[in-house]
């Protein structure tokens, strides 16, 4: 039998203020600054509070599919406890299954298998950030609504919405591979989406720049930051493409790297005489003349190559007299292209070297070059005016310039 309302009525809701709500069984109706009314619900089930919102009205919801929606989650609790996977009992908490995830991340990368990467700094927003804020829910309760609570509690914090973009990029990644190993139903799978991130000034560094940031490298103590740098200059490559080269994957004859892993998928990096040569002399100065050109520091069977070069290119960057908050690893990339954009290489070309996926990223660097600009200008110069002397004269009173047309400057109003 189905409750009698006295509150959630048509008429009362009719008349709902803005701002104001009204609760009733379990249910809830807001008037939003729009007009719309949100409606949501807050229940037990299986000793777990469930607090989510179903819909708008202007989406087709009214009272009475609330209830059927609430009435179906009682209904899945009963008949599967919520969509459990199969040959699973309970449900594990966030935080117990991030801690999960993370260590069969690391078991993966250390098998030397593709697409994963950044394990770092997965670990550091789920340690940090995610499993606080959604530890103790269950994690196939883990809702879209939940998701976007998250995104406003740390932009309310003051965290930009880049640095939010990134904690969620480790949470759909997260999410993802849970339904793919079989620990959670795809419909346990929340929607995420992030928020527009303003677009960052491109930082480029000057030819002395360049040169005091290799110098710097240079004097570095560990041995390889030197070689970091110059493959970042001279390639325009994208960090962790850099560190994870393998001498196998360098062509010498064809100035060639083939990146396996690269952000776009895979590609071939051209090089040019001088770094291939640089390259063939490091090989030749080797032990392991096979493995990784950025070997780990130690005998790392999970990680074979250095995760990151961040810690050893601050230095440098210190040692240039440069501000290390500006210049990152990912500056010697758009300085890189920026160069080839101001050379008047073609775009298509630029796109090839850069590894760029579409053709408006490396749109953005073309701006930078005023050079371009002004060439396009001269070619609509026409220099007709280059010999003609515009004339002061007097016309009816009116002061007119005339050269090839007639302006008039103190036009009188009729």
């Amino acid at each position: 039998m189905s409750k009698k309302f006295s509150k959630l009525t048509t008429q009362n809701l009719r008349v709902l203020c803005v701002g104001e709500t009204i609760t009733e069984h379990t249910i809830s109706a807001s008037r939003l600054k729009n007009g719309d009314i949100k409606y949501s619900i807050n229940i037990m089930v299986d000793r777990q509070r469930i607090h989510r919102v179903i819909g708008t009205a202007s989406e087709g919801v009214t009272r009475t599919k609330v209830e059927h929606a609430i009435e179906l989650i009682r209904t899945k609790a009963r008949e599967g406890r919520l969509d459990l996977p199969k040959g699973r009992k309970v449900h594990d908490k966030f935080k117990d299954v991030a801690g999960k995830y993370l260590d069969r991340l690391a078991d993966i990368i250390g098998e030397g298998q593709k697409g994963y990467k950044d394990l770092s700094n997965k670990q550091r927003h789920l340690s940090d950030y995610l499993a606080p804020y959604f530890g103790s829910n269950r994690i196939d309760r883990i809702s879209s609504f939940l998701v976007q609570q998250y995104e406003k509690h740390r932009l309310d914090q003051g965290v930009k919405q880049a640095t939010v973009n990134r904690e969620l990029s480790t949470l759909s990644h997260m999410m993802n591979r849970l339904v793919e190993w079989g620990w959670i139903k795809d419909s346990a799978r929340p929607m995420i989406r992030k928020g527009e991130e303003p677009k960052k000034k491109i930082v480029v560094l000057s030819e002395k720049d360049a040169a005091d940031l290799y110098q710097g490298a240079v004097a570095d103590q560990d041995p390889l930051t030197w070689l970091f740098v110059v493959v970042g200059l001279n390639t325009a490559m994208r960090h962790n493409e850099i560190v994870r080269i393998r001498w196998e994957d360098v062509d010498f004859e064809q100035k060639r790297i083939h990146l396996e892993e690269a952000k776009a998928g895979q590609r071939t990096q051209p090089i040019s005489e001088s770094l291939t040569t640089i390259l063939r002399k490091a090989r030749q100065q080797r032990k392991d003349q096979v493995g990784w050109v950025f070997p780990s520091h130690k005998n790392n069977t999970k990680f074979p190559y250095r995760c990151s070069m961040h810690r050893q290119f601050k230095r440098a960057v210190v040692r240039a007299g440069l501000d290390p908050d500006l210049v990152t690893p990912h500056v010697m990339r758009h300085t890189g292209i920026t160069r080839l954009v101001k050379a008047g290489v073609d775009l298509p070309t630029i796109q090839k070297i850069s590894g760029h996926k579409t053709m408006s990223m490396v749109l953005r660097y073309v701006h930078l070059s005023d050079q371009h600009i002004d060439e396009a200008m001269a070619a609509i110069d026409t220099g007709l005016f280059d010999e003609i002397t515009p004339k002061l004269h007097t016309m009816n009173g009116d002061q007119v310039f005339y050269g090839s047309n007639v302006v008039s400057i103190n036009a009188k109003k009729a």
